[in-house]
C-alpha cells in the first residue's frame, strides 16, 4: 500500500484524535503482550512477540535510516516533555512496527539489537528530573535502537536520559521493555516506585505483563515442569501469569532447528499458543485479542510479521534497504491480505517520517 493510502487510512480513523490520545490513552488494563526469546538453539538468535490490544494500533512496518534527528519530547504533534527534552541523531538504522505513528512498539536495528514494549501496571518512572534529558515513554525503545548496538550499550545509554510518563485523557503509558541482541544477551527493564529495575542476562527469555518480573519468576519457580508430558497441568487462561508460565514451559522443549524456517516457526508456534483468541475476556476491561505477532532473526536481520486477520506471514530483510543518512523512510501497511512472503521490495517512501 502506498504511503498516501496509509495517510488516508489514518485520517479515516481520526488521526487528530489518535495523536491527542494514541496508545498512551487507551485503558491501561487493555494492554497485554508476550515476548519469547530463543538464544540457545545454535543457529540464530530468534525472538517472537504478540501484540494484544482492544482495537487496531494501526501498525506500520517502518524502515528508519541512520542520521535522523529525533525529539524525545514530542508525541506526534504534541509537546509532552517541555523541560529539557532529549534530542539525538540516530547512529543506526532500524526496522520497527510503529503504533499510531507516534511510537515504536517492536523492532530491531542493523546491529541486531531488538526491543519490545509491553504493558506493566506497576510502572512508575518517578518525578520528572529536568536535569536529565527526557524521553517520552512511546519513544523509549526507539531511543535505544538509534543509539545502541548491544544490550550493554543500551543499558548504558539509558543512564543518560529519563523516561517520562505521559498521561493523556487521564490514562498513563505504563510500559516495561524487553531487549536482546545478536549475541543472545537479554534484559528486562522496569521502573517500579520510581526506581529502575533491570534483570540482565541470557536466561531472561520470557516476558508478559503483571505482576512485576521478580514476582513472575517467583511464581514460575512454584511450577513443577521437571517431568514434562501431555499430562503436565498447565495454566491455560489468557492472564499474564498463565501466558508467562505456558511460554516458559514450551520454549524449554523446542527441538534444535535445522534452518531459519524451523527456528522462526518454533517461536511463532509459542507466540500463537500464548495469543489471546478473539472474544476472550480479560479482567474488567472486556476483550483485547491478539492483533499481530512478530518474529525477529537477529543473526540474519530479518523481520517477520503476522497480522491475525491476514492469512499470511510476511517478512523483510533489513540488508535490502538503504540505511545511509539522507535515505528515505520506507513504510509498508501490513493490513493487506494480498501480501505474502518476502515483502522487502514492496515498501514505499513515506510522505513524512513518523517521528
Amino acid at each position: 500500500m502506498k504511503a498516501t493510502n496509509i495517510s488516508a487510512r489514518r485520517s479515516a480513523l481520526g488521526l487528530a484524535a489518535v495523536l491527542a490520545a494514541g496508545f498512551l490513552a487507551v485503558h491501561s488494563s487493555a494492554i497485554a503482550c508476550s515476548r519469547i526469546l530463543w538464544n540457545d538453539n545454535g543457529l540464530a538468535v530468534v525472538v517472537g512477540r504478540t501484540m494484544d490490544w482492544p482495537e487496531s494500533t494501526m501498525p506500520v512496518l517502518t524502515v528508519l535510516p541512520r542520521g535522523m534527528k529525533r525529539d524525545g519530547g514530542r508525541a506526534g504533534g504534541e509537546v509532552v516533555v517541555k523541560d529539557n527534552p532529549a534530542r539525538w541523531t540516530s547512529k543506526y538504522g532500524s526496522i520497527v512496527t510503529t503504533v499510531y505513528g507516534i511510537g515504536t512498539a517492536d523492532g530491531f536495528n542493523e546491529r541486531g539489537l531488538g526491543v519490545h514494549m509491553l504493558y506493566l501496571s506497576a510502572t512508575d518512572f518517578g518525578p520528572r528530573d529536568p536535569s536529565k534529558p527526557g524521553v517520552q515513554a512511546g519513544l523509549w525503545s526507539q531511543f535505544l535502537l538509534d543509539n545502541a548496538a548491544t544490550v550493554k550499550e543500551a543499558l548504558a545509554a539509558l543512564e543518560t536520559v529519563q523516561v517520562v510518563m505521559v498521561e493523556t485523557n487521564g490514562h498513563k503509558a505504563t510500559v516495561h521493555l524487553a531487549i536482546e541482541d545478536a549475541t543472545g544477551d537479554s534484559a528486562i527493564i522496569e521502573f517500579v516506585n520510581g526506581k529502575r529495575v533491570v534483570h540482565h542476562g541470557r536466561d531472561y527469555r520470557i516476558m508478559t505483563n503483571d505482576p512485576t518480573y521478580d514476582e513472575q519468576l517467583a511464581l514460575l519457580k512454584k511450577m513443577d515442569f521437571s517431568k514434562p508430558s501431555s499430562d503436565t497441568p498447565l495454566p491455560g487462561n489468557v492472564k499474564a501469569t498463565d501466558r508467562f508460565q505456558r511460554a516458559a514451559y514450551y520454549s524449554s522443549m523446542l527441538p534444535k532447528p535445522k534452518s531459519e524456517r524451523e527456528a522462526v516457526a518454533s517461536v511463532l508456534a509459542i507466540a500463537r499458543n500464548v495469543s489471546v483468541p478473539f472474544g476472550a475476556p480479560y479482567k474488567g476491561f472486556g476483550i483485547y485479542n491478539t492483533e499481530y505477532r512478530t518474529a525477529m532473526n537477529l543473526t540474519n536481520k530479518r523481520y517477520f510479521f503476522e497480522l491475525t486477520t491476514s492469512p499470511n506471514v510476511i517478512w523483510a530483510d533489513l540488508s535490502k534497504f538503504n540505511l545511509s543518512p539522507g535515505s528515505p523512510v520506507m513504510v509498508l501497511d501490513p493490513d493487506n491480505i494480498a501480501l505474502s512472503g518476502d515483502v522487502s521490495g514492496k515498501f514505499r517512501k513515506a510522505a513524512k517520517a513518523p517521528f
